[in-house]
Formats: C-alpha cells, sequence, structure tokens
C-alpha cells in the first residue's frame, strides 16, 4: 500500500477545545480529526507531538504520520545511541518518510571559536565528526546535515575569517561529496557571537567552496530578523539553497502567529519548483494537546493548494 495516499481517520483525546478550523480539506472537530497529506514536505522536532504521541520520539513519528507529516527533523541525531537511531530510520523506511537535517557536530551547534580560526585542533574535530556524521547518516537515510562554522574570531579581519571557513569547509566538502551528503550551512540570529549571519555571506561561501557538498539552509525565521525581504533575498541566492526551515517572528512559533505571510512565502518557494524538506524548527503558541492541534491547523492553513 502506498502509505503518501493512505487516509487515515483516528481518534483524538479532548484538547478542551472545541470547533477547530477547517482548512484545505483536514478537520479537526470535537474529538475525531480526518487526516491527509500535507502538500508540503513539513518535517517536525521529537516532542513537538508529544502530548498526543506520547514522550518517545518513536511513538511521536507514528501519531504525527497520521496527521500527514511525511518528514522529520532531528538536531540532536549525533548524540543518540545507535540503537536509537536504527529504531528511528527503520521506522521511516516502514512509513515511507524523509529523514531531515541533524547538527554535524557531537556536543554542541558549533566548534566554539571553530573553523574562522584556521586552527589544526578544530579542523580535526570537524573531520572526525564528518566521518561520524556518514555513519549515522547511513542508519536514518539522511542526506542533508546542519554545519554552523563557529564564533566571530576577533583577533582576525573578517576576510580573513571567511578565507578559514572556505579552506575547512572544502575539506569537509571532499569527506562528504562521495557519500552523497550535503552540509547545509546555516545563519543564525539568535547568538551575536557567531560568524554566519546572512543569506549574502553564506552565498559567497558556498560559491567559493563549490562544491554540491556545500549549500544553504535557508531558516526563514533567522533571516526575517537578520536582513528581511525574504522573497527577493529567496531568489537571490537561490542556486545555493538546499534545505529550508521555518518559525514566525517574533516568538520564533508556528506559522500565523507573527508577522511573516508563510502562504506567500510558500507559493513563492513551491513555484521556483522546490521539492525538499521544510523544517519546522519552532516552538508552539499554546501548551498541551490543544497547542498540537492549533499547530497542525496553522500548517494546514499555509500548506499550498496543488
Amino acid at each position: 500500500m502506498n502509505r503518501r495516499s493512505f487516509i487515515n481517520k483516528s481518534v483524538i483525546s479532548s484538547v478542551g477545545v472545541a470547533g477547530f478550523a477547517h482548512t484545505q480539506g483536514h478537520i479537526f472537530k470535537g474529538h475525531e480529526a480526518e487526516s491527509k497529506t500535507f502538500n508540503l514536505d513539513f518535517a517536525f522536532h521529537d516532542g513537538m507531538f508529544k502530548n498526543h504521541g506520547g514522550e518517545k520520539f518513536v511513538d511521536q513519528i507514528k501519531w504525527a504520520h497520521d496527521q500527514g507529516f511525511r518528514s522529520i527533523e532531528d538536531n540532536g541525531m549525533m548524540s543518540r545511541s545507535v540503537a536509537q537511531q536504527e529504531e528511528i530510520g527503520n521506522l521511516l523506511v516502514k512509513l515511507n518518510m524523509k529523514m531531515g537535517v541533524f547538527v554535524l557536530t557531537s556536543d554542541s551547534w558549533h566548534w566554539k571559536m571553530s573553523l574562522t580560526t584556521g586552527k589544526k585542533e578544530f579542523i580535526d574535530r570537524m573531520k572526525n565528526d564528518c566521518f561520524t556524521a556518514i555513519e549515522v547518516a547511513k542508519r536514518v537515510n539522511a542526506k542533508h546535515i546542519t554545519v554552523v562554522p563557529g564564533n566571530y574570531d576577533r583577533s582576525l579581519s573578517v576576510d580573513m575569517q571567511t578565507a578559514n571557513v572556505v579552506e575547512a569547509l572544502k575539506i569537509a566538502s571532499d569527506i562528504l561529496e562521495p557519500q552523497g551528503l550535503v552540509m547545509v550551512l546555516e545563519p543564525l540570529s539568535d547568538n551575536p557571537d557567531l560568524f554566519l549571519r546572512f543569506s549574502h555571506q553564506t552565498y559567497m561561501i558556498c560559491k567559493a567552496v563549490s562544491s554540491p557538498a556545500c549549500k544553504i539552509l535557508y531558516d526563514i525565521y533567522h533571516m526575517q530578523k537578520n536582513e528581511g525581504n525574504l522573497i527577493r533575498n529567496i531568489d537571490l541566492t537561490w542556486e545555493e539553497i538546499a534545505y529550508i526551515q521555518i518559525g514566525d517572528n517574533p516568538g520564533r512559533k508556528e506559522p500565523t502567529t507573527g508577522e511573516i505571510n508563510y502562504s506567500n512565502v510558500f507559493k513563492h518557494i513551491h513555484s521556483k519548483g522546490y521539492k525538499g524538506v521544510y523544517g519546522m524548527e519552532h516552538g508552539k503558541s499554546k501548551e498541551g494537546k490543544e497547542g498540537e492541534i492549533a499547530l497542525i491547523n496553522a500548517y494546514r492553513s499555509v500548506d499550498v493548494v496543488k
């Protein structure tokens, strides 16, 4: 049976709210939900549906699949045990679901004062993490790996730091490219110490590395905060964008809770032919089961119509 076309009727426990929205053929009304696969490939994180699915990520995956989701993300996948990685990977195969990004580092978002410095100790650590990530990617059938080059080094010029980052990422690309893996560089907004902050900056680095294994992760939330003008900047850097993440601003919650017109942004990205994963890297505007249903309804309201 083709599970992507399967429509599952499931019972949802009482959430203390009534008359949920009916959007694009998906109904949340009373305690019954009629599920439909999303047209865009939205990917949720561990904990996002724990009130309905349970504490275990694999149980959340099963529940979310019944609600129409077909992908997951897991920033901390490299820190999970081999047994956990294999359990998640096997379940994704069984449900015909995709694995989105996980972060290329074993203990934190970045290698502290890292690739910007050009120091051998950080290059060696990056190389070791790349080899580990290859094995993790095989277990969960992943293709994209998030990379954050590290902190701004105030002892070096911006140009020298950029050159150091480019040379380090060329080394990583030589390791990952033969495996069919893609580093997606993520410019961020929430930590002022981080070096990588803008889409055009990331675009320049990707052009300099010049490898299919080094591309941009365009996180709409971060880019709205750092530079705005989303559709224009997406167009300018499109050639190097390989992955999209989501979060509304302010608040970094689900779409429709902030200022970003996600209906228009998603339509534009979809019109450009993007068929990849959209990572749901954000919190929820409401707590408990009510918040999980509100999140699903928000995504129904901004999903593209085919």
